[in-house]
């Protein structure tokens, strides 16, 4: 298993596609913020809801010059569907192969009534312009992720 990254350390740069086939890199945003969050699936309860948060919220966390970047080992159709269902107005970004949430050490043995399966840690990182991780969130509140993100932004 992978440690997870903490503040203070360079963001692992990755190349991927989002939901519409095109190629993205973290390294396309260097010189912003980044809230680079890895969530488990689309299209279910927990991840719903904190997509439709950072929906909600997107214009003023875009007005404040942040960029919201989701990731899951979902694939691009998968997201598509999620996007659409529900306005998404940012990068969902499919890692189909487990290569970032690797990186970022969020893939982990998980537990659910007694059978352990490898999945996805809910985990939020907020990277600086110069692509430094300067905070992570391992208690997502799925309900108001957005507001615990400018929380810290504003620490």
């Amino acid at each position: 298993m992978a440690t997870i990254l903490k503040e203070g350390d360079q963001a692992p740069n990755f190349t991927a596609t989002d939901q519409n086939g095109k190629t993205i890199s973290l390294s396309d945003y260097l010189g912003k913020t980044v809230i680079l969050y890895f969530y488990p699936k689309d299209d279910t309860p927990g991840c719903t809801a904190e997509a439709c948060d950072f929906r909600d919220n997107y214009q003023s966390l875009a007005s404040l010059g942040y960029e919201v970047i989701g990731v899951s080992t979902d694939d691009e159709k998968s997201h598509k569907k999620f996007e659409t269902k529900y306005n998404l107005p940012f990068v969902l970004i499919a890692d189909n192969d487990q290569q970032i949430v690797n990186q970022y050490g969020v893939w982990v043995e998980k537990n659910m009534y007694g059978k352990k399966y490898m999945g996805t840690a809910r985990t939020t990182f907020i990277i600086n312009p110069e692509g430094v991780i300067s905070k992570v969130l391992e208690k997502v509140d799925t309900k108001n992720a957005s507001q615990q993100v400018l929380s810290l932004l504003q620490a």
